[in-house]
Parts: C-alpha cells; structure tokens; sequence
C-alpha cells in the first residue's frame, strides 16, 4: 500500500514528466494511473520541451531525468525555478555521483530518485515532496556527504581532465589549451590530489562515478 498522505479525491498532483526514454515515461504513467490522487498532466521529452510543458501546465510536481537532448535537466530545471521559484521537481536518473546530485540540489531539486528504485520509490516520494518536504535516496545522501568539504576542480581543470578522458597526452593537451606543458602538468598533480587518484586513468575514472565529466 502506497504511504503518505493523499490529497482530496477532487484535488489529484498533477504530474508533469520530462525524459527522454519513452518507455520510463509510460512505466511511470502506468504506476501512476493506479492511484486516484495524482494525474499526468503533461510528459515532455528533451529539456526545452520540458520547460514550455511546465509553462503551459503549471504541474504540481516535475519528475525530471538530468540527461536529455538539447539542454541538460538541470538547466531545464534552472529556467523552470528563475520564473517559478517555488516548482516542486523530482530528479529521476540512473545516476548517483555526489557532484551530480549537488547540482541537482542547487538548482532547487526537491527529490532525487535513482531509476532502478522508481517503482519503489517514486509515489512516496512524490507525494513527500508534494506536501513540502525533501528526499533523498539514504546511500545518495552518504555519497554527498563523504564528499562534503572537498576542493572542486576549477574550470581548466575541468577542461585538462575531459582531454585526459579523450585520450589526449599532455602535449596535445597543452595545445588545445594554448598553454605550455608544464602549466598542464601542473594541473594533472593538482587534479590527481584533489581526487586522491593514483594516476590519470584513476582520476578519469573516480571523475566519471562521481559525475565530474561526462563522456
């Protein structure tokens, strides 16, 4: 049985989904049509589209994937709050890297579900964040909070370590960036510190679990 406590029968959440997998849309328009106190106003599938669905329908709660065409759920869901600061969305993704999660969390996201915990999750969730309050996934939450304190990467450290992803050895780095090699391997130690990597394979790959880069 579904818990939480559920709206008026005349006043269903209405629902408004943005991802770009068809087949999650229609799995959660399945598990939703079952309760009687909440509705799917609208589904969107790339970012933009998800902004203009939120104009148009004002829905009571957003489930947003941080992964789509166009622009990124999380810039969709930027647009969505600088005009309505008080929208209620849910991220939905297979994703659970701290670095993700916090941009969700600064970018107003109310509620974070992993995909593979949809069924699960997703109508209590729903309905938590419907009456005001904020959820996350406890071993996300523990994820956040190992990370919590650390030195981010700054910009061009960024930029040295989705070269280093590509393939690229520092002297094709130094290139790119217009900068001499020794300033590259000077971002490569700070880089291994920050991440606490052994080499750069590690730190690409701790960069990618913990959502830093994306490839």
């Amino acid at each position: 049985m579904s818990s939480g406590t559920k709206p008026t029968a005349h006043q269903p959440i209405r629902i408004l989904t943005a991802d770009d997998h068809a087949l999650l849309r229609q799995g959660i328009a399945s598990l939703v049509a079952l309760e009687s106190d909440m509705e799917i106003v609208a589904q969107a599938s790339t970012g933009r589209e998800a902004v203009e669905k939120f104009k148009a329908h004002r829905p009571d709660i957003t489930l947003m994937d941080l992964q789509m065409p166009d622009i990124s759920g999380i810039e969709a869901m930027i647009a969505i709050r600088n005009e309505f600061p008080n929208a209620r969305i849910i991220v939905l993704t297979t994703y659970g890297g701290d670095v993700q999660v916090m941009r969700a969390l600064k970018a107003g996201a109310r509620g974070y579900i992993l995909k593979g915990r949809v069924h699960k999750e997703l109508l209590e969730t729903i309905r938590a964040v419907h009456a005001g309050q904020k959820r996350l996934p406890p071993e996300v939450a523990t994820v956040v909070a190992e990370h919590a304190g650390e030195d981010e990467l700054s910009a061009r450290e960024l930029d040295v370590l989705r070269l280093i992803a590509a393939g690229n050895a520092n002297k094709e780095i130094a290139a790119q960036l217009s900068v001499t090699e020794e300033t590259v391997k000077s971002h490569v130690t700070s880089i291994l510190s920050k991440l606490a990597a052994n080499d750069r394979t590690h730190a690409v790959t701790i960069a990618l679990k913990r959502g830093i880069i994306e490839i």
